[in-house]
């Protein structure tokens, strides 16, 4: 079955400054199903996820050369606009981020500002995003308490429900379980397989084991370049390259 392209990248080269962050990357992320990117520390997994939807245009001095497409639209090119384009393409990050606001209102916060304004709407799509983000059930009798009195886990299940609001066609993650604890990280990969069916999922993990349980395909970047990428279970057991094995096994990195 020919699975569809959701970004196709080409050629993308990434600076801070002077720093090349990213060098020469091409690569596709196919339509439904999770995209893992692996590799250690400082080698541009993070910078790469965060060229997908242009977070990195808000640190000065960073420029970014080639092309990233979003079907068949360059997300650099000078007419787009990136607020719809963050619409599209939502975000979680590594520490649970909530508002100081009320659990329904951080989930409501970025309807409203596309203008929801039927209250029963407004309720409906909340109520959607947390039973998708599997949150629904644990609080659905205190919508109106802070969300900062949740869980880490909880947190950033509500930061998926948050993301998820407003409809995107695709959800970067960046080591979303990295700072919860076993149990939590668990209900993050299960909500992972879930959302997958109906989602396009980028996910940034520092765990190797992670990435072999959630996502289809995997990535191995190695100092700002994309080494090697394939079906998960075959880069995983059968990896092309001898650097890719020697990280996969363990032998640096």
């Amino acid at each position: 079955m020919t699975q569809t392209v959701k970004f196709a990248v080409k050629d993308l080269d990434f600076y801070y400054g002077d720093f090349k962050a990213l060098e020469g990357i091409c690569m596709e992320i196919h339509e439904r199903g999770a995209t893992a990117l692996i590799g250690p520390s400082g080698c541009g997994k993070s910078t790469f996820l965060r060229c997908l939807n242009r977070m990195n245009d808000l640190i000065p001095s960073s420029h970014v050369s080639g092309e990233i497409f979003l079907g068949d639209q360059n997300i650099y090119a000078p007419d787009i606009d990136v607020v719809h384009l963050r619409r599209r393409v939502g975000m979680v990050f590594q520490k649970p981020n909530p508002f100081p606001k009320t659990i329904f209102e951080n989930v409501a916060y970025g309807l409203r500002v596309n203008g929801y304004r039927n209250k029963a709407a407004l309720r409906e799509a909340v109520e959607k995003s947390l039973v998708d983000a599997a949150l629904w059930d644990e609080v659905k009798d205190r919508l109106n308490a802070s969300a900062l009195g949740l869980s880490g886990g909880q947190q950033q299940r509500l930061c998926i429900a948050r993301a998820l609001a407003v409809r995107p066609e695709v959800l970067l993650m960046d080591e979303p379980a990295s700072a919860l604890d076993p149990i939590a990280t668990q209900k993050i990969e299960d909500l992972i397989h879930e959302l997958k069916q109906h989602y396009t999922i980028v996910i940034v993990t520092h765990n190797m084991q992670q990435a072999a349980r959630v996502s289809d395909i995997t990535a191995f970047f190695y100092m700002g370049r994309l080494i090697e990428t394939g079906e998960t279970e075959t880069l995983f057991t059968r990896p092309q390259l001898k650097q890719t094995e020697d990280y996969i096994t363990g032998r640096f990195g």
